[in-house]
């Protein structure tokens, strides 16, 4: 951000750089160029399409044809932790009014915690009407119990531990294992202490840990850019890989299953439509023209915490939002609002339940919407992590280990789709705390300025 009187420093044309130049790459077209591409030859390639190739030889070519994809997750997965707590950091030091933020947290923690139980809600109301469990063919359960692909399950599971150690949990004792851990509840609460405790010391001793902040906001953007570059052929190279290993019967077995999940999308974003006009009160066809771009991003890198910057920088840019709200609410929303993700861990849940015969009580059900609204909160913002969480809620109701494995399939398509869900989110949520919250009395300051990582 800069002023009137002032030039953009060296920081904010290098970030803005970075950004303008994914956003100038029609990258989105690129994508679904990709993604048609790469199902089309995973379908041709498959063993079970035109088999072109004997087995042992189309397996390792899809290992090959994977990865660029796995490079690309490899990256963003390599700076997503320093991403989002220089992005926290800064969000809040900036603001440098504790007045301002005190009524920042006491509307957004509400907000989030409300709308994340409006998607999981109508998640359940879908998967119990639709009942896309009755359409699996128990013969494919059967061969998925004595698949050995079964026992390579992520095994992550909750501690057991009661109301008030939940809660002095929260508190990260040991930054560096809740980094190694991907405890992302745990990152960014010490994020926003952090970045409280900035606000509170004498500027003079606080500019050098700001300036490390700005820096490696600034390294993560890069390599996010050199990230991005790659993305047409990664979703191409995924999508060839899961098709080849998947073949086109898995994926039908499962499209009810997929249509419950995308309708029930479709719905939260209705939702967030009509917060947008009627407590934002924004105007509709405005609001997504300008976060078209950042959406498809979202969509291709299946990571709320990669599209975050272009996200802030949608929101200053073309959303005309306050920067001390964006700089907030977006950065907040990327790790603990995740409303598509939740959504999905509640249809999936109760689909592998009607599979597999289980029948839930209504307090069952409660307690599904609690854990997954909990689960939600603070999950690793990166591709496929939903579908480890999912793997620890399902153990709580009693499904087994490989009913994951009916999702595989299909995962990657949806999580593309909730990324997209979470972002819009995100860009909701600061479009209505814009309304609702004042900019502080004490605005970013010229100092301020020159270690604004985003540039408006």
């Amino acid at each position: 951000m800069t002023t009137a009187n002032d030039q953009p420093s060296a920081r904010e044309e290098s970030l803005s750089e970075s950004t303008q130049d994914i956003m100038d790459q029609k990258l989105w077209l690129k994508i679904l160029i990709g993604m048609g591409l790469g199902v089309i030859c995973g379908l041709i390639l498959s063993p079970e399409g035109l088999a072109l190739f004997d087995e042992g030889f189309t397996l390792a070519l899809s290992e090959w044809l994977a990865l660029p994809g796995v490079i690309f997750m490899g990256l963003i997965k390599m700076v997503i932790i320093p991403l989002i707590i220089c992005s926290i950091i800064l969000g809040i030091s900036q603001s440098g009014d504790m007045g301002f933020l005190k009524n920042v947290g006491l509307r957004l923690v509400p907000y989030f915690l409300i709308t994340t139980a409006i998607a999981i809600s109508i998640g359940l109301i879908l998967v119990y009407t639709i009942q896309p469990g009755q359409y699996i063919d128990q013969s494919l359960i059967s061969s998925l119990s004595n698949s050995q692909a079964a026992q390579s399950i992520p095994a992550i599971r909750f501690d057991d531990l009661s109301i008030p150690q939940r809660i002095a949990n929260i508190i990260p004792s040991n930054p560096l294992k809740a980094q190694l851990e991907y405890d992302m509840l745990q990152i960014v609460v010490a994020s926003i202490l952090l970045g409280i405790a900035l606000i509170t010391i004498p500027k003079a001793n606080s500019h050098f840990f700001s300036e490390l902040c700005i820096t490696g906001q600034m390294l993560s953007m890069k390599i996010i850019s050199w990230a991005m570059a790659m993305a047409p052929y990664a979703v191409f190279g995924i999508l060839a890989d899961i098709t080849i290993k998947t073949g086109l019967d898995a994926l039908l077995s499962v499209t009810v299953y997929a249509f419950t999940v995308l309708f029930g999308l479709l719905c939260m974003m209705a939702v967030y439509l009509t917060i947008i006009k009627v407590v934002a009160r924004g105007s509709i066809l405005d609001f997504l023209k300008s976060i078209k771009e950042v959406q498809l991003l979202a969509f291709s890198t299946s990571s709320s915490a990669a599209t975050m910057p272009f996200s802030i920088e949608a929101a200053e840019k073309k959303l005309k939002l306050k920067p001390e709200i964006s700089r907030i609410v977006i950065p907040l929303g990327a790790t603990i609002n995740m409303d598509g993700t939740a959504m999905y861990q509640a249809i999936a849940a109760i689909f592998l339940c009607q599979v597999f015969g289980i029948d839930l009580t209504t307090t069952a059900v409660i307690t599904l919407l609690l854990t997954t609204i909990g689960a939600s909160i603070g999950t690793p913002a990166t591709p496929g992590v939903g579908l480890i969480v999912l793997a620890t809620i399902l153990t709580s109701l009693g499904v087994p280990d490989q009913g994951v494995l009916l999702l595989i399939g299909v995962d990657r398509i949806l999580d593309m789709c909730r990324t997209t869900i979470n972002v819009t989110g995100d860009l909701t949520a600061a479009s209505v705390m814009d309304r609702w919250i004042k900019a502080p009395a004490k605005s970013l300051n010229s100092d301020q300025n020159q270690d604004a990582a985003i540039s408006r």
